[in-house]
C-alpha cells in the first residue's frame, strides 16, 4: 500500500529586497496575496489619505515587524 504524501507550501509574508520603492512592504504584501504591487501601493496611498496619515504609521510598523526575504 502506497501512502501519498503532499507537501503543503507555507506562505510567509516577507518584505522584498529586489523590487522595493521604500521598504518593500507593499511588494511583500502583493506577493503574499498574489496581486499587482501597484494595486497594493495605490490602496495604501488612498488609505493614508482617507485616514489622515494613519497609513504612514501603519507602514512604519509593518516595516519593522515583517522580516526581509531571505
Amino acid at each position: 500500500m502506497m501512502v501519498k504524501q503532499t507537501q503543503k507550501q507555507i506562505k510567509r509574508l516577507c518584505r522584498s529586497r529586489s523590487d522595493k520603492v521604500l521598504g518593500g512592504v507593499c511588494v511583500g504584501i502583493a506577493n503574499y496575496f498574489e496581486v499587482d504591487p501597484v494595486l497594493v501601493r495605490l490602496i495604501w496611498v488612498i488609505f493614508t489619505l482617507l485616514s489622515m496619515g494613519l497609513g504612514i504609521i501603519a507602514y512604519i510598523i509593518v516595516w519593522i515587524i515583517v522580516p526581509e526575504e531571505p
